[in-house]
C-alpha cells in the first residue's frame, strides 16, 4: 500500500512523521515539568533560585557533566556500529541524538532502537539492533554491578527490611531468560529473526571492542553519578561521600530493574530516589528537584538538539 503511493504523498507522509515526533517530544517535556503533580513547576523553581542553580559558573559545570556524558554515549556507538560500517563522529552524534528525540515517547525507549537502524542501509538493520543492544547492555551492567556494591553497602549500614526471596525469584528469573537465548531455544524463529544467529553474530564481535564499549560505559556512568553527587553539594545537603554514592547508585540500580515505561522515568526514578535519600534525612522536595535536573540536562537539553537532527534526516524514498 505505501509503495503504491505517489513520491510526493511519501515526503508528505514522512515528514508528518518527523512532525509528530518532535512535537510529541516537545509536549512529553511541557508536562513533565510544568503538569508535574509529584513536583510544582513553581516550587521546583523557588527551589533552584534559593540554591542559586542559575548562576552561569554553575549551569556550565552541569553543561560540562552533560557533555562528557553524551560524548562517551556517542563514540560508544561509533565504536560499536564501526563493526558492520565506519561512522564519523558527527554522524554518530546525529543518530543518539535524533535516536534519544524518538525514543522520549516510547514505551522503555524501544523507538531508540528502530531510530538508528532507519540511518543504514535494509541489510544491515538486523544487526544495527543487535549492536545497539550490545550497548545497552554493557550501560545496564555497570549499573547492576555498581548498584549491587551500593545497595549492599546501603542495607547494611542502615538496617534496610528488604524482601531477598522476592529479589532473589527476580534475578533467578532474568538469570534464567538469558541463559535460554544465548544457550538454549536455539531454532527458536521469529520474523526472521532466530536466538541462533543472534548469538552467533554477537559472539563475532571482538573481545578489544567489547572492552572498548564496556570502558565506554563505566566512564559514562561514572559521571552521571557524579553530577548526581554535585547537585547533591549544590543543594547544600548533609551526607558523605560514601553515602552519597551508595545511596546513588542504589537509586539507578532500583530504577533500572523496575519494569517500566519510558516515559515514566523521571517520576520513577524520583519515588525511589525519596524512598533511599530517606534515610539520610535529605527532604523530598530536594531530592525531587535534583531528579529533575538530571533529567533535564541529561535528557532534555540533548532530546532538544535532536529534534533538529529528526527534522532534517532524510530516508530513501524510491521514485
Amino acid at each position: 500500500m505505501y509503495n503504491s503511493l505517489s513520491y510526493k504523498t511519501k515526503q508528505f507522509f514522512f515528514t508528518a512523521i518527523k512532525l509528530s515526533i518532535v512535537i510529541g517530544c516537545g509536549y512529553f517535556i511541557y508536562t513533565k515539568l510544568v503538569e508535574n503533580n509529584q513536583l510544582h513547576f513553581s516550587d521546583f523553581y523557588q527551589k533552584l533560585t534559593e540554591n542559586s542553580i542559575f548562576q552561569t559558573k554553575t549551569i556550565v559545570f552541569l553543561l560540562i557533566f552533560t557533555f562528557f556524558n553524551w560524548f562517551f554515549e556517542i563514540l560508544k556507538w561509533k565504536t560499536i556500529a564501526s563493526f558492520i560500517i565506519p561512522l564519523s563522529f558527527f554522524e554518530a552524534s546525529k543518530q543518539s541524538l535524533a535516536s534519544l528525540t524518538t525514543s522520549l515517547i516510547t514505551p522503555n525507549r524501544i523507538g531508540e532502537y528502530g531510530a538508528k537502524a532507519l540511518y543504514f542501509e535494509k541489510k544491515y538493520r538486523k544487526q544495527v539492533l543487535g549492536l545497539n543492544l550490545v550497548g545497552n547492555f554493557y550501560q545496564m551492567l555497570m549499573t547492576i554491578i555498581f548498584g549491587l556494591i551500593g545497595f549492599g553497602y546501603f542495607v547494611y549500614q542502615y538496617n534496610v527490611s528488604i524482601h531477598f526471596y522476592r529479589i532473589f525469584r527476580f534475578l533467578l528469573l532474568a538469570l534464567f531468560l538469558v541463559s535460554a537465548f544465548f544457550f538454549g531455544a536455539k531454532h527458536f524463529r521469529y520474523h526472521g529473526y532466530s536466538t541462533q544467529r543472534a548469538s552467533e553474530f554477537i559472539a563475532k564481535i571482538p573481545k578489544t571492542l567489547n572492552l572498548k564499549i564496556a570502558l565506554y560505559s563505566l566512564f559514562r556512568y561514572l559521571i552521571f553519578s557524579h553530577q548526581f553527587y554535585f547537585l547533591l553539594l549544590l543543594f547544600k545537603t548533609d551526607i558523605s561521600y560514601i553515602d552519597a554514592m551508595s545511596a546513588i547508585t542504589s537509586v539507578y540500580f532500583v530504577a533500572s530493574i523496575i519494569p517500566m515505561l519510558s516515559i515514566f522515568d523521571v517520576i520513577i526514578k524520583g519515588t525511589v530516589a525519596i524512598w533511599v535519600f530517606r534515610y539520610f534525612m535529605i527532604d523530598e522536595l530536594t531530592i525531587l528537584s535534583i531528579t529533575t535536573l538530571m533529567w533535564v540536562f541529561n535528557f532534555v537539553f540533548p532530546a532538544i538538539i535532536g529534534s533538529y537532527f529528526v527534522l532534517t534526516f532524510k530516508t530513501k524514498i524510491t521514485k
